[in-house]
């Protein structure tokens, strides 16, 4: 998994530029301090959760590779003794059971998993960082629609000149929400596919453990568990807050007072409620699963079904 998200990531360079490139310049073009507020409040808000997502990460990872070998009692096989690592290596690449060996590689296998994690946290940040920007778009999109028809008091006077640059506006917002989606629609899939069935895998050692009565091992998988769930609850959840604010602007723009337009100008607004309502401008992991809270739930429901599959086949 973390080793094909990061060749996406690299292939993706100049994609993760251009995205970069855009919200650099959404903040350089700000003109009010309300728009200004509105973006830092989404900001704060995407940084929490890949604070939260970084925690649960990295302390996943320190919890399993660095408790495994320290607390787990040693291994004795002849006059030899041994710490187990987290991930056995084949005697046929290297004898682990001796040292310095085994005490060198525990110590690599917590840097690698310091690197996945990092790539990781890396994938979720990106698509955190964007999704939330998009939204602050349409956020501040929505507070200028209010005052469409009466115009604001340093706004252009004419109301077809506010129109159209709202529209353009709104295209502009559309365009980078359907290239986050071509961007990272890939990397959303492995993210959720492989953790449902990483969950899947944990569960299972976790029935394990709560045979042998093994709190340690309890404690670990449960923490683990939590880690992978909660990477694909961040993806489902952006998702839906997206799909959120791209319908709130159907709404908002049904309730201004639009029955002032004079003549037939008021039309317009039919196109881009429709275009606001459609189902195209939501983030999908490959355009198979949607990312939304619903999905979440099915997803969690996957992973136990493969539990009791995994479960009947080893009984």
């Amino acid at each position: 998994m973390t080793l094909t998200k990061y060749t996406l990531l690299i292939i993706h360079e100049k994609d993760i530029k251009y995205c970069l490139n855009y919200m650099e310049n959404d903040w350089k073009n700000v003109k009010r301090i309300e728009e200004r507020q509105i973006m830092i409040e989404y900001v704060d808000f995407s940084r929490r959760l890949i604070l939260v997502s970084a925690a649960f990460a990295f302390g996943g990872v320190i919890i399993y590779r660095v408790t495994i070998p320290l607390f787990s009692p040693k291994i004795v096989v002849g006059n030899l003794s041994f710490k187990p690592l987290a991930y056995p290596i084949s005697k046929v690449i290297m004898d682990t059971r001796q040292s310095p060996t085994n005490e060198i590689m525990i110590c690599l296998q917590c840097f690698v998993g310091l690197v996945m994690s990092a790539i990781t946290v890396g994938c979720c940040s990106m698509l955190t960082v964007s999704t939330m920007h998009a939204c602050s778009q349409l956020k501040i999109l929505m507070s200028y629609l209010n005052y469409l028809i009466t115009g604001r008091s340093d706004e252009n006077n004419n109301i077809e000149e506010r129109l159209s640059y709202w529209v353009q506006r709104h295209v502009r917002i559309l365009s980078f929400v359907s290239f986050i989606q071509q961007f990272l629609q890939n990397i959303s899939l492995i993210e959720v596919l492989g953790c449902t069935l990483n969950m899947c895998m944990l569960e299972y050692y976790l029935i394990m453990g709560l045979k042998n009565d093994s709190l340690f091992h309890t404690i670990t998988y449960t923490i683990l568990i939590i880690s992978f769930a909660y990477n694909v609850f961040i993806f489902c959840y952006v998702g839906e807050i997206l799909s959120d604010e791209c319908r709130k602007v159907a709404e908002v723009i049904y309730m201004i007072d639009w029955y002032q337009f004079e003549g037939r100008k008021g039309l317009i607004l039919i196109l881009i409620i429709a275009v606001s309502s459609s189902s195209s401008h939501r983030l999908t992991a490959g355009k198979f699963i949607e990312l939304s809270i619903s999905s979440f739930g099915v997803l969690v429901k996957t992973s136990f079904a493969y539990l009791n599959m995994l479960r009947t086949l080893t009984s």
